[in-house]
């Protein structure tokens, strides 16, 4: 059987909607949607669609930070203290730019992955449409005391990486989703990747759902209304592509910061793979990955530069990629 018409078997048998994508030396040789962009009105997914990513939106504001430190506005061994001033107390002093792009911080999350809450649950603290900007997630960030000392191992932290946008922000003078449009997307030819607000998603963007009393609702109450440095991306398809090829060809950060961003620093905990700065690594070959979860959405795109090969799967549901990414890890990467 094909790889299209295992993709199109799996697709149908776990109901999956969003978008699949598989390109390789330069040809596309896999781009499909399926399900439904807009359930209510019935509006289909396309290949097209802009859908969220989650938290794979860390490996652009990994880069946009990098980007910084190659110009000397930041460096890896910039504290955040020397940034944050008096607001977060509870983060240490010793806290680094470096420990916050590995998660190695050791400070306190505001979305503690390990906390058992099903990911349907409303985890906002505050109302979702007070958090626009992210100054604004000063409000979520404070409170959580330190987890360990900074450095002392891997532990994946949301909330690092929006203390990494504040302090880009801080640094640069420039507004962070700004930092992002101009280091990250504007090089790489992303014409179709932006922070997008959930209360005035554009025609091609595609609604993310959370199932609730047996219902479809989306996700617009589960999430701030714009993200900031853990998430709020939403791309399509062929910018995944774009974005990997650009990485790959120095054309967002010079090929020598890019190799320091996926090298392999820690081994995750809880699976065998690596994590490098901004980005996933695979188990056992030299293959990053961005990967994304959370109320509405799910994504996992990995990109192999010895075989030009990148496998995108982004879904509107938080379990929905997940089938679809496991088959073609098998098919094209394991």
């Amino acid at each position: 059987m094909t790889l299209a018409a295992d993709v199109d078997r799996l697709a149908a048998e776990s109901d999956f909607a969003g978008v699949v994508r598989v390109d390789r030396a330069g040809n596309t040789e896999l781009s499909a949607a399926y399900g439904l962009a807009d359930r209510r009105h019935g509006i289909p997914l396309t290949p097209d669609s802009q859908v969220a990513i989650a938290s794979g939106s860390k490996g652009m504001t990994a880069l946009a930070v990098m980007s910084l430190v190659e110009d000397g506005t930041l460096s890896l061994g910039t504290t955040a203290r020397s940034l944050l001033g008096t607001d977060l107390p509870l983060i240490a002093d010793d806290v680094t730019v470096e420990h916050l792009l590995a998660h190695t911080s050791g400070i306190g999350d505001y979305l503690d992955e390990d906390d058992d809450v099903p990911i349907s649950a409303y985890a906002m603290t505050v109302p979702v449409q007070h958090l626009a900007t992210t100054e604004q997630f000063l409000a979520v960030l404070d409170g959580f005391p330190t987890a360990f000392p900074a450095g002392q191992k891997f532990f994946y932290c949301n909330g690092g990486y929006v203390v990494l946008a504040l302090l880009a922000e801080r640094a640069s003078g420039v507004p962070f989703h700004d930092l992002v449009r101009q280091r990250v997307c504007a090089p790489a030819g992303l014409e179709d990747t932006d922070f997008l607000r959930s209360d005035a998603l554009p025609g091609r963007a595609a609604l993310g759902y959370v199932e609730m009393d047996g219902e479809w609702r989306t996700n617009v109450f589960h999430l701030p209304v714009l993200g900031t440095g853990d998430g709020g991306i939403y791309t399509t398809g062929a910018d995944v592509h774009r974005f990997w090829t650009a990485l790959f060809a120095g054309a967002i950060v010079r090929p020598e910061t890019v190799a320091q961003m996926v090298r392999p620093r820690s081994t995750a905990p809880y699976d065998d793979r690596r994590y490098g700065l901004g980005f996933w690594v695979h188990p056992t070959r030299d293959v990053p990955q961005l990967e994304g979860y959370d109320a509405g959405a799910s994504f996992l795109s990995q990109h192999d530069p010895a075989e030009g090969l990148t496998v995108t799967v982004v879904g509107t549901t938080a379990e929905a990629a997940w089938p679809l990414a496991k088959l073609l890890q098998a098919r094209l990467v394991d």
